[in-house]
């Protein structure tokens, strides 16, 4: 976000937020972005993508990401004002698949997954828009948990509660995967090899068995949380290792 008027440093919030396209969902594909084409949303076509990747370019052009009602956020336009200026965003993730040890400290490093993606951000107000991301965002960290849950939000709930919405301008990630990798005179050193474990430690996020709260009234775990969990855990800890078993592109 711009920089802070007061310090000239940047604006940095911790927020929750998935992708997402609301004008796709209720507009004509017709009016939706072009592949190939520039400006907000739009992603390069790859010519060296396989039969089976997936396009970039269909996929969601937005990000939505919501918290507590600030000062900060108000001062942001609204996704209805009839000639809105967006703020400039840069929103950074990273996942981290597993310790990568060598032989020497200088080589240690991490398999890891990571994005930087600059956009323009408006503060949305249009109800319906507004519905959409919560429910997106809600199933993104536990998939069916809004229809699963006591909805619609209340009035309350709505007032306290600032979405953005940021169309991507570009974005770019990086990725680590496979094994340690160390000198060759290290490699040729019995001594060094024989007493130094060098390897790759699988990181992963697990869920456990839930906890009821002290007023939970249903006995029985939803199956729809315990598939997700089991799901989630099965899926981490494959990809996780799948990680150190893949051999990086060039």
């Amino acid at each position: 976000m711009p920089k802070d008027e007061q310090d000239g440093f940047p604006t940095i919030l911790p927020m929750l937020g998935c992708t997402g396209n609301f004008e796709t969902r209720y507009l004509p594909n017709s009016q939706a972005a072009e592949p190939g084409t520039d400006g907000p949303g739009a992603f390069p076509e790859d010519d060296n993508r396989s039969p089976d990747e997936p396009d970039p370019s269909q996929g969601p052009r937005t990000i939505y990401i919501h918290g507590h009602v600030s000062a900060r956020l108000l001062k942001l336009p609204t996704s209805d004002d009839p000639a809105p200026s967006p703020a400039p965003v840069c929103i950074a993730a990273t996942h981290i698949d597993g310790l990568v040890l060598a032989l020497t400290p200088f080589h240690h490093s991490c398999n890891y997954r990571s994005v930087v993606v600059h956009g323009l951000a408006t503060l949305v107000i249009d109800q319906d828009e507004k519905d959409y991301a919560m429910h997106l965002i809600t199933d993104n960290v536990l998939a069916m948990r809004w229809a699963n849950s006591r909805t619609p939000p209340t009035k309350a709930e709505l007032q306290s509660t600032s979405l953005l919405r940021i169309d991507i301008v570009n974005a770019s990630a990086k990725i680590r995967i496979g094994g340690p990798s160390d000198d060759r005179h290290d490699l040729k050193d019995e001594e060094v090899t024989g007493g130094v474990w060098a390897g790759t430690v699988p990181m992963y996020l697990q869920y456990g068995e839930p906890i009821e709260s002290s007023y939970n009234q249903v006995k029985t775990v939803p199956r729809y949380l315990e598939e997700w969990r089991r799901k989630e855990n099965t899926e981490a800890k494959e990809n996780a290792e799948q990680a150190v078993r893949e051999v990086k592109k060039k």
